[in-house]
């Protein structure tokens, strides 16, 4: 495999593979970024509701690398929507990861009751794009219907839509979608760590398809899903805070799946999703203050 780096549809370069840092606590989380960045990872997913930018940001800086080198991706929450709290959103984020610019910056989530102010918040991204304070910007959790109304009702197309995203749920029909418009699927949960929290459920590390493919290329169930999202041209997002796993997650890049090995992969779909559904997202629910940098 050699394409390992995705231009995004505004010429910015994402690297295929980065780490995620969801659930990560701040203690736990420099530690996690600094170790992947000495194996080599130079893309960071964090997010504003994780509460761990700022340990995202002192691992950054003491990884020595040029700050040109990593790109870092954060997420603003439903609770910072609307265009003045948007920006402070992005100048609480950026303050705390110690950075001028943020390289790609998305909504977290629609809010499908208030979707005045979703749209409201990423017409401040498309300011803060235009500004030069981000180099891209894109969405998270979006499905057809949200995607469908902001590309009607605002400029920029998306460049990426984070989304819930492993062999047993595909989305398939939003990744159509995706590519109709030239924005990039980026894969939350890419090997399917979500299918371990349910009781009784399926769990993508122990699937047979999985394992069997892994075999034959000496490689673990984790890196076959790696692989072919990164075959597929999605960017994935695995997280661990294990430096073997973290080595493991990116040591992919010489995997190179038949065609019909993406195709068992592709058959596994059983369309349930792990996460929350996203219309069920309301500031009610899920907001909650995101604090001051």
């Amino acid at each position: 495999m050699t394409d390992t780096t995705i231009t995004l549809n505004n010429g910015v370069q994402l690297p295929a593979v980065g780490l995620g840092v969801f659930q990560t606590p701040p203690d736990e989380t420099a530690a996690a970024v600094q170790d992947a960045l000495s194996l080599g990872y130079r893309h960071v997913d964090t997010a504003a509701a994780y509460g761990n930018e700022r340990e995202v940001g002192d691992a950054l800086r003491a990884s020595g690398l040029a700050r040109a080198d990593v790109v870092v991706e954060t997420k603003l929450w439903i609770s910072d929507y609307g265009y003045d709290a948007a920006l402070h959103g992005f100048a609480k984020s950026a303050a705390k990861l110690g950075v001028d610019q943020i390289d790609l910056l998305l909504l977290h989530q629609p809010l499908p009751s208030r979707f005045d102010l979703t749209l409201d918040a990423y017409r401040a991204l498309e300011r803060l794009l235009a500004d030069g304070r981000v180099r891209a910007i894109g969405v998270s959790n979006f499905m057809p219907e949200h995607l469908s109304r902001l590309l009607a009702e605002t400029t920029v197309v998306p460049a990426v839509n984070q989304i819930e995203l492993h062999p047993y749920f595909q989305q398939k029909a939003l990744q159509a979608l995706h590519v109709e418009h030239g924005i990039l699927t980026q894969a939350w949960s890419p090997i399917g760590g979500i299918t371990s929290y349910r009781e009784s459920a399926r769990r993508s590390f122990d699937d047979p398809t999985l394992i069997e493919i892994g075999e034959r290329h000496g490689k673990t169930p984790a890196q076959v899903m790696i692989g072919w999202h990164v075959q597929e041209g999605r960017s994935a997002i695995p997280k661990s805070t294990k430096k073997a796993r973290i080595a493991e997650n990116i040591d992919v890049l010489d995997l190179w799946l038949t065609a019909e090995e993406v195709a068992a992969i592709d058959a596994l779909d059983t369309g349930v999703r792990g996460g929350p559904e996203p219309d069920s997202i309301t500031l009610e629910n899920y907001g909650r203050p995101i604090p001051e940098a």
